[in-house]
Formats: C-alpha cells, structure tokens, sequence
C-alpha cells in the first residue's frame, strides 16, 4: 500500500508516525461529508482512533465505512499525505490507556488537558480501526 522504498512513501509513513492530528472525514446520511480532527496511532498499516461514544461519526461509519484521512500540509501546498480507507468500530482493541504507542505519543496532551489517561479512554471509550485502501502522497 504504502511504498516506503520511494521518497514520498517514506516521507508520508514519517509524517503518519509524528503528527498528531489527522483529518477523518466521513459521510453523514444525508450525504454531507463530515471532517473530524482525530488522535491517530499509525502502525504501517492500519490507523487506530478513539472516539467518544455517541459522535456522529460513528453513526456515519456504521451506514457508510467508506472514509478518507488526510494530514495537513507544510503549509504551502506540500508534503500532501491523503488516504483512502475503509473504517470501522474495533471491539478487539484494548483501551487507548493500554495501547502504549498511543500513551506515548499523547500523554502529555492529555495531562496539559487535566485528565488521566484512564479519564480519557473512559471518555473516549470507542476504538476505530481504519484500513487503507489507497494512499497519496506528493
């Protein structure tokens, strides 16, 4: 899927690696396309997010799990990193306290925003697993 043997593959798993914020968008059932920025674990081949449970964006994924996750530019029009992906709910991943990646990445954010981070993944208690189907990076 992602090809780390060239320039823009390797740049784009790097990217998926540091950054912290991704864009999920999904499609509400009235067809409106909903973007969300998201926490995101990126493992080389799937995105781990964690949601609060009564989003919409669950309720979008559970009619349509078609969805496309895009990072943000360099801020002038480069180093574009977009995926087309499948989602859905995962009821086999472990709580985002108990995903260590996870823990190590946010952490801090999660303390500078005063909760635990048993807090958070109480609160954010609904694990989405997103499989890319096709990725796109320049």
């Amino acid at each position: 899927m992602l090809n780390l043997d060239s320039p823009a593959g390797a740049q784009a798993d790097q990217r998926l690696r540091s950054e912290l914020i991704l864009w999920l968008v999904t499609v509400r059932a009235d067809g409106q396309p909903q973007a969300s920025p998201v926490w995101f674990l990126w493992d080389g081949t799937t995105i781990l997010v964690f949601s609060q449970p009564n989003a919409q964006k669950l309720r979008n994924l559970a009619a349509n799990p078609r969805v496309a996750v895009h990072l943000d530019s360099d801020g002038v029009g480069g180093d574009i990193v977009t995926i087309d992906a499948t989602a859905a709910v995962d009821p086999d991943a472990p709580p985002a306290d108990q995903v260590e990646g996870y823990l190590a990445k946010y952490q801090a954010r999660i303390q500078a925003l005063g909760y635990t981070p048993a807090q958070m993944a109480k609160g954010f208690s609904v694990a989405i697993r997103i499989r890319p189907v096709r990725v796109r990076a320049f």
